[in-house]
């Protein structure tokens, strides 16, 4: 029987993450996968979904400017969209398995196994392992739970992945569907009405049991990407509650009921399920050994589970499902293992973007967020069309939005972009979040122009009241007020 150091079920980007670490750590490593290399991460979530998101943002950029380019009338061919999209994932997934194959000759050493099959752990130091050639054991000394999540389902709808489709079956749609609705107004749901509203060829429907969307999210950042849906023909079915969903002739029609009692059907093409996901941990561990869960997933301390030598990372546990997250608990758990971290697991700096139009990216609270831990803030924001580098891009709908303490310290408790590029404008002061640093050491550096950041050393010299252009002049496009006791004031 195989010994093994550590033993990693799952091959997404969390126990990729993990076993390529592990490796640093000169250990004997089984990584175990029983579908794709890369998980829901490549084939179904983030790469997938952000390539189609990508494509679908120049084929809506060509759609705007069509009359400038002289084009009459313009149609996306769906296989070569979707040809593009599969050649993204192949891509990633080819450049993973090329550098799997080769850590053992790179390395020297016989250290790494990949394993194709299904995974049960079986006590605490050993893995039953089912492959086509049968079942058998290995040993291990540790065990790392890494095997990601599925999207939710709702039994009431019948998800046959044809006419209703979740996110994991979306790749069999044939062509750009006439209509669609999509059940669920979150990231993912707002995502991917992007996507089909950007090429022109779908009319979405976004079902939104509030009276918004993205319940989330500060006013401010919802109201540009609700506007922008709405001007793309996306019709949001705000306040109203799924009371029914069929397949009828190959259409799916659907009833909605409103908050004031009222009711109204739809029928339409295709429909997308996108109400959450769940953790992948069903079967995965032997009753005996009573590892603990709770229904968002298994429950860890800074990745380690009830049971001392078996970790469990990315979407599996409660913590926040996004790879960049999975990939540090990864990585944060074999350093527990074999060494010390040489830093703290903390999600506060955590950074995120929502592929919407425009583009938003965030990292730490925001005013929903520190109000409901009913903090004193300080919140300064800037238009884009302040920013010399929106101009330039003839694209200045968006702002930026910080939030600090109130107090002359002003360490940055949050901050949201909104707008073109707005990925890269988060990464510094996500830094200064994670050393509980302020915003003053922002306003002094020297940004490249022209540039977005430049609006976030702005903001800063707006707090330290410094900055060029006046929010007093400038009142509809920069602001820079203090929240206590329930109240905004003016700071300037």
């Amino acid at each position: 029987m195989t010994k093994y150091d550590v033993v990693i079920i799952g091959a997404g980007p969390a126990g990729y993450a993990a076993a390529m670490r592990a490796v640093d750590f000169n250990k004997k490593v089984a990584l175990i996968e029983k579908k794709q290399l890369g998980g829901a991460g490549i084939h179904h979530g983030a790469l997938w979904s952000k390539t189609w998101w990508e494509l679908s943002r120049e084929a809506h950029s060509l759609r705007k400017h069509s009359v400038a380019f002289n084009i009459n009338k313009l149609e996306f061919n769906y296989d070569k969209v979707r040809s593009e999209v599969r050649h993204a994932v192949n891509e990633r997934t080819e450049q993973l398995e090329h550098h799997m194959r080769n850590i053992n000759v790179s390395m020297g050493e016989d250290m790494f196994d990949y394993i194709s099959g299904s995974a049960r752990v079986k006590d605490a130091n050993t893995v039953e392992i089912s492959t086509l050639d049968g079942k058998h054991e290995i040993k291990t000394d540790y065990i790392i739970l890494a095997t990601g999540s599925t999207p939710r389902k709702l039994p009431e709808i019948p998800i046959d992945e044809e006419h209703i489709f979740t996110s994991d079956g979306l790749d069999k749609l044939e062509d750009f569907p006439k209509s669609m609705v999509i059940v669920g107004a979150g990231v993912i749901g707002c995502e991917f009405a992007t996507i089909f509203s950007n090429f022109g060829h779908t009319k979405v429907h976004l079902i939104d049991k509030g009276d918004r969307i993205l319940p989330f999210e500060d006013d401010d950042v919802v109201k540009i990407i609700e506007q922008n849906l709405e001007d793309k023909n996306v019709l949001i079915h705000r306040n109203s509650r799924l009371k029914s969903m069929n397949i009828e002739n190959g259409m799916v029609v659907y009833t909605l009921e409103y908050t004031d009692g009222s009711q109204e059907i739809f029928r339409v093409e295709k429909a997308l399920v996108s109400v959450g996901r769940v953790p992948n941990y069903e079967n995965l561990v032997d009753p005996s050994l009573d590892l603990k869960v709770d229904n968002r997933g298994i429950i860890d301390n800074l990745t380690q589970t009830s049971i001392p030598n078996i970790y469990a990372v990315g979407d599996i546990t409660a913590d926040i499902s996004l790879v960049n997250v999975g990939e540090l608990e990864g990585r944060y758990a074999i350093e527990s293992i074999f060494g010390k971290p040489d830093r703290p697991l903390i999600y506060e700096n955590i950074s995120a973007i929502m592929f919407l139009a425009p583009e938003v990216a965030g990292v730490g609270m925001n005013e929903i967020q520190a109000q409901e831990k009913k903090l004193d803030y300080r919140v300064v924001s800037i238009d884009y069309s302040c920013i010399p580098r929106a101009i330039a891009m003839r694209n200045t709908q968006g702002f930026i939005k910080i939030i600090v303490t109130d107090d002359d310290k002003h360490e940055i408790l949050g901050m949201r972009v909104v707008g073109e590029h707005a990925s890269s404008a988060i990464q510094a002061v996500a830094l200064l979040i994670s050393m509980g640093k302020g915003m003053r050491e922002l306003a002094e550096l020297i940004h490249p122009h022209p540039s977005i950041i430049e609006g976030i050393q702005e903001c800063g010299r707006m707090l330290l009241g410094k900055s060029m252009l006046k929010p007093a002049v400038l009142r509809n496009a920069m602001v820079c007020k203090s929240y206590a006791n329930g109240k905004y004031s003016n700071l300037s």
